[in-house]
């Protein structure tokens, strides 16, 4: 049974709450153009937009994710970085100079350049359904947290209110300020879910009745036919779930993965489009990532030692000399709430809040970006250009286009409620670890982006029927790709498991392939 919050959890929870209103209004300036609304005005620190890249890329998919991956795994994710960093380079050199010479809101206004404002329009609705995934799933096990926190339990109904909860919220604070009061919320709710989780890290590490030799040996050891947890790298040929982090698929599927993220999704290159420059941007780009390696690891780390404080009771009885028989903590609930569980049932009171506070910090963070972002490629790729290129009225005025980010910002909340509710159906069938469904359903916008932009950097192909056939087969291939959809149409002999990083690298390859199809373009290469 979990145990309820105290008096004391709850006071916390109000000086939280009391923070969250304080600094929303603090933050929350009115905007005045739509370039404040959505760029702040190019004028953020680079520190600045660092830790709110951080914090955007991170989420509750890490506050949750990473324990979780330690728990049933390695260090195998930490290798990730490696990928972070090839494609922060090839973002560096070949897209941001772009964006900042064309002085665009959003990345997609680049391939009208190119291509033409159809290209933008595609490849903005494109984005907006993919992010309406990731970002649907980040609201989902945010909502994990919060459904055992007021409900005690993940039931259907009690997550989905959890999910109105954390929506309502995150809209109300991000409303009126743009991406300005996002990027600070970021940098609060950054503070506050790592100072959480080295405070949950400590404690673990004194609860635990044994030396750090001892915890590393029994890592490095876990077992008969058992791998060590503290491997870093996996050279396996593993194409499945179980080789998702190998180093095969870092260098390739991971490598695509964050190109598209830091370049080509909204959310997190809107942070970086909010600096002055281009070197400021750059910067800020590897600033986010060296800062990412430390605060992934400590998470990581949560996992490793929950994994001996549940799992190892031989360790665990190693203090108990003057009561031999005494319980040793027990792991009873959910595997995907195994993070949650060690906090509502074994931390004490106090730390079990600001714990919980940690992971709400995380979510939200995650939560606004999107909110904003999806909102910004709504109002500047597809309304301002519905308005002026098909219907040939004049342009909105700089304060209707501020009023249609706030109405279609709380459109975007509603819809990433009902995706985030879909998302409990579908991770609970799958039973895919937490921080590789998080990372796995970005896949599907990704694969046509890429192919897209691949096509508009380095060839003077494509047309605007290639582009379509692109995106389409980019969705298409990860889609039929999926264990659930596989059923459909194979037989149980023939189906088969591969892991998204290859998902990604098979599907970017094709809608490459299919984009350049496209009759040769007058218009030549970004580049």
């Amino acid at each position: 049974m979990i145990d309820q919050f105290s008096l004391l959890d709850w006071a916390i929870f109000l000086g939280y709450g009391l923070i969250l209103v304080s600094t929303g209004i603090w933050f929350n300036q009115k905007a005045q153009s739509s370039r404040d609304y959505f760029l702040a005005g190019n004028q953020m620190p680079i520190w600045l937009v660092s830790v709110s890249v951080l914090a955007t890329s991170q989420s509750a998919a890490t506050f949750l994710g990473g324990p979780d991956q330690g728990y049933r795994g390695d260090l195998t994710y930490l290798a990730t970085n490696l990928a972070g960093f090839i494609a922060a380079i090839f973002v560096a050199y070949f897209l941001i100079p772009k964006f900042y010479q064309h002085k665009v809101f959003t990345v997609y206004e680049l391939l009208a350049q190119r291509f033409g404002n159809n290209a933008k329009y595609q490849a903005g609705t494109v984005y907006l359904v993919g992010r309406l995934f990731a970002s649907g799933a980040r609201l989902y096990m945010a909502a994990i947290a919060v459904a055992m926190i007021l409900y005690g339990n993940i039931e259907a109904a009690n997550v989905v209110s959890s999910i109105l909860i954390i929506a309502g919220i995150g809209f109300a604070y991000t409303m009126y300020g743009g991406v300005r009061s996002v990027i600070y919320s970021d940098m609060i709710q950054a503070l506050v879910y790592i100072s959480a989780a080295l405070l949950v890290l400590g404690y673990l590490l004194t609860s635990i009745p044994a030396d750090f030799s001892t915890i590393y040996q029994v890592l490095a050891n876990p077992g008969p036919d058992e791998e060590s947890k503290l491997k870093l790298l996996n050279f396996s040929l593993d194409f499945g779930g179980a080789g998702v982090f190998s180093f095969w698929a870092i260098i390739t599927g991971f490598v695509l993965l964050n190109i598209a993220a830091f370049g080509l999704d909204q959310d997190v290159t809107q942070r970086m489009l909010t600096c002055k420059d281009e070197k400021s941007a750059v910067k800020a780009l590897v600033t986010s990532i060296f800062m990412g390696i430390p605060v992934v690891l400590i998470f990581v780390c949560i996992g490793l030692l929950l994994y001996v404080y549940y799992q190892r009771p031989d360790i665990m009885t190693l203090g108990d000399v003057t009561n031999g028989d005494a319980p040793t903590p027990e792991f009873v609930g959910q595997t995907v709430t195994i993070f949650m569980y060690y906090v509502l049932t074994d931390l004490p009171n106090g730390i079990k809040a600001i714990v919980t506070i940690g992971i709400i910090a995380a979510a939200l963070s995650t939560l606004n970006s999107g909110l904003n972002s999806m909102s910004s490629v709504a109002v500047q790729d597809i309304y301002k250009g519905y308005i002026c290129s098909v219907l040939k009225k004049q342009a909105p005025s700089e304060q209707q286009l501020v009023l249609a980010g706030r109405i279609s910002m709380g459109i975007v909340a509603l819809l990433l409620s009902g995706m985030a509710a879909l998302c409990y159906y579908w991770q609970q069938y799958t039973d895919t670890p937490l921080l590789a469904f998080a990372l796995s359903v970005m896949v599907f916008s990704y694969s046509g982006l890429l192919g897209v932009y691949f096509t508009a950097l380095f060839t003077n192909r494509g047309s605007n029927k290639s582009i379509i056939a692109a995106l389409l087969i980019g969705f298409t291939i990860p889609t039929l790709m999926q264990p659930y959809v596989q059923t459909l149409y194979l037989s149980e002999a023939n189906q088969f498991d591969i892991n998204f990083a290859y998902q990604l690298l098979i599907a970017t390859t094709v809608a490459t392939i299919v984009c350049c199809l496209g009759k040769r373009s007058y218009a030549e290469p970004l580049t």
